[in-house]
């Protein structure tokens, strides 16, 4: 009863989190936020297409979605950020179900039944996850999807039924037609089975890794024959690995800079745009920084034979990996690299865990579980209390969107 009603007051937080001044945190819209709408409104009354060359290019799945909600509750701002709500309060729920099934079997964890809940509120209380759930940009609805497939695919390794594989290749298929990012979200999950395979040698697992793939090829291949006969000029004008004119030296300093930017974002200096973040602010606070160095510590020295840790390490790197080719005056950017939010809050968890076992002291534990809440609040508190009054200049469009579409003087 005690888990339940704590999941209940967590799912409650999500809804109150994100949707707490909604229309008016950020009150104003970014220019990307109007062409993301009349992105999804060029959609209507056409056959499907699964990429539109419109906002800089982008695939169309998440602006059908948006075409949607438009249909049920008008354009407007709230039915433009909706679905990117909705994700990001399904994002929180989902990772719940995910750390419970990492734990079930963690017997000499004491307090396992309540860290699911506790790994999920440290996850919506972070900035970096609730400020995108805010407004209309493609990450949060991305992540979902990553989160989703995920959850089968662990769901497989926990039940060997192979339906969850097939649904965790509906769900890689999906992420690939969201946010470009996704598009290497696959390589994670397939190489984990691939992985399996090979360690087992056994010939079913093998036909098993057909359930996964088969979704996955059929549900992205709308998309890839598109992009075999037409450019993307989206990654074509920001990678600059493409760029005929630049030396291999200047490549090669472009992606060392661009590493050490991306690191020193999670502790030192962060994302500068005031969209994304406070100007400059790390995008971890010191509490939950020094937990996930001591829980990637912990894995990478006394917990490597756990396979769960490595698929999250590796989520951390493919969530690194979209960044690094982009021109370095691009980065740090917390919104390309919004998905490396689950691999952190895991090591964080594991940070905890070591601190426990380590010291072995009950009080130890409420003692952290306090800082874990101090840390929420000091999230909670900069983001309303400071980034809210960045979003004044950083949002450049300041009338609804229902006036911006139908009257042509605005």
């Amino acid at each position: 009863m005690t888990k339940k009603i704590l999941l209940f007051l967590l799912m409650i937080s999500s809804f109150i989190l994100i949707f707490y001044k909604f229309n008016f945190i950020p009150q104003y819209l970014a220019f990307d936020e109007l062409e993301f709408a009349k992105l999804a409104l060029s959609l209507k009354d056409q056959s499907y297409t699964p990429y539109s060359p419109l906002a800089t290019g982008h695939s169309t799945l998440y602006f059908y979605l948006i075409l949607f909600f438009f249909n049920i509750f008008g354009v407007n701002n709230f039915a433009l950020r909706l679905p990117s709500a909705l994700s990001g309060i399904g994002s929180v729920f989902v990772f719940y179900l995910i750390i419970k099934i990492i734990f079930k079997k963690e017997k000499k964890l004491f307090f396992r039944e309540l860290f699911p809940v506790i790994l999920a509120f440290i996850f919506l209380t972070l900035r970096w996850f609730f400020n995108f759930a805010r407004f209309a940009f493609e990450a949060p609805f991305l992540l979902l999807l990553e989160l989703i497939s995920i959850y089968f695919l662990f769901n497989y390794f926990e039940n060997k039924k192979t339906f969850n594989l097939f649904l965790s290749g509906i769900f890689s298929g999906l992420a690939f037609n969201s946010y470009t990012p996704g598009r290497l979200f696959f390589v994670l999950p397939l190489g984990f089975l691939i992985f399996n395979f090979i360690k087992n040698k056994k010939i079913i697992l093998l036909k098993n890794i057909l359930f996964f793939i088969i979704p996955l090829f059929i549900l992205t291949l709308p998309l890839n024959l598109y992009l075999l006969k037409n450019q993307d000029d989206r990654i074509d004008k920001l990678f600059f690995w493409r760029n005929h004119e630049m030396t291999l030296k200047e490549k090669f300093d472009g992606t060392i800079q661009n590493i050490n930017n991306l690191f020193l974002m999670l502790f030192l200096k962060g994302d500068i745009n005031g969209k994304h973040n406070y100007p400059g602010k790390p995008a971890l606070n010191p509490i939950i920084f020094v937990l996930f160095l001591i829980g990637l510590f912990y894995f990478l020295k006394k917990e490597r034979k756990k396979l769960f840790g490595w698929f999250f390490l590796g989520y951390f790197f493919i969530s690194l990996a979209p960044s690094i080719p982009i021109y370095p005056w691009e980065n740090p950017n917390m919104l390309r690299t919004y998905t490396l939010i689950p691999s952190i809050v895991f090591f964080t968890g594991q940070g905890i865990i070591f601190l426990i076992n380590q010291f072995k002291n009950k009080k130890l534990l409420i003692s952290i579980f306090i800082l874990v809440f101090i840390s929420s609040i000091y999230e909670i508190r900069t983001y309303f209390k400071y980034q809210s009054q960045v979003f004044k200049e950083a949002f450049e469009i300041k009338y609804p969107l229902e006036k911006i579409i139908y009257e042509k003087n605005y």
